[in-house]
């Protein structure tokens, strides 16, 4: 039987990390059903007394989501149209009950190929916080996930934030999701996407990615390219092309084969288009 530790200071909790022994649970969405069936016997670093760690703050370029920061916090709170593909995400993910508990930050150190949050954070330019007891650094989504299940996290460090830059521009921002069912279901594809657009409508700024058809959540970034300059009509869906989602790669299974995966794709991405293009208008 492994030991257990719940912290009240942030600073108690990285040194407890200093040796790499810990298991750290914060929702524990993840903890506790990857270990059914078998007695727990880590070493738990629970983070959920840290209360400094949840909620999000204005801070004033950018935004700042603390480690602690549950879905339904996202749903709950009022946010900018930037953050609408992320609330749109956060509906997905599980039941209630799951969004009571799980975290934002959790949903990423399980760096699961499906994770429902992957995808709108990396078309937000998310920074992911790390600290351990040598300080802090901040390294952009894409390069703190590494594959299926693997992250940039040392063992002695300890994710306490996502920082979120504000965009320049009028923004609105979309989130679809494919699966077998309704509610409560693993996707087979999912879309975020996000468009920043002048005053005259023109797109300055695209960024779309897509999460369940590689070993993590890709960006278009062809795409993102054919689409800066065009204008935001009805007409956005017809400029997707096959090859703007050559860096996908998919694999045959349960849910869905990779040629089925590849036309879902191609299909949500063009219908998240169409949802933005029809959008009410954005706000900064």
């Amino acid at each position: 039987m492994g030991g257990y530790l719940r912290p009240e200071r942030l600073e108690e909790a990285v040194g407890a990390l200093a040796d790499g022994a810990y298991t750290i649970l914060a929702g524990g969405t993840d903890f506790y059903p990857a270990r059914v069936g078998r007695a727990v016997d880590d070493s738990v670093l629970d983070i959920t007394a840290l209360s400094d760690l949840r909620g999000i703050a204005d801070l004033g370029d950018h935004y700042r989501i603390g480690a602690l920061t549950t879905w339904t916090d996202v749903i709950r709170a009022s946010l900018p149209p930037q953050f609408d593909g992320l609330k749109l995400a956060a509906r997905e993910v599980g039941g209630v009950q799951i969004q009571n508990a799980g975290t934002l930050c959790g949903n990423l150190c399980n760096a699961s190929p499906a994770a429902d949050g992957v995808p709108p954070l990396l078309t937000l330019n998310a920074e992911v916080e790390l600290r351990s007891q040598d300080g802090s650094r901040r390294l952009a989504l894409d390069d703190f996930i590494l594959g299926n299940r693997q992250t940039a996290r040392r063992p002695d460090e300890l994710v306490t934030a996502l920082y979120l830059p504000k965009p320049a521009g009028t923004v609105r921002s979309d989130f679809v999701k494919l699966g077998a069912r309704k509610y409560l279901v693993i996707s087979i594809v999912m879309v975020a996407g996000l468009l920043e657009t002048d005053e005259s409508g023109t797109i300055t700024v695209a960024r779309f990615a897509v999460g369940s058809c590689a070993a993590q959540a890709r960006r278009l970034p062809a795409l993102e390219e054919a689409l800066v300059g065009a204008a935001l009509d009805s007409d956005l869906g017809e400029r997707v092309e096959p090859s703007h989602l050559a860096p996908l790669s998919p694999i045959d299974d349960v849910r869905g084969t990779a040629a089925y995966r590849t036309d879902a794709a191609l299909q949500l991405v063009r219908r998240s288009l169409e949802r933005l293009a029809a959008a009410p208008g954005g706000a900064r």
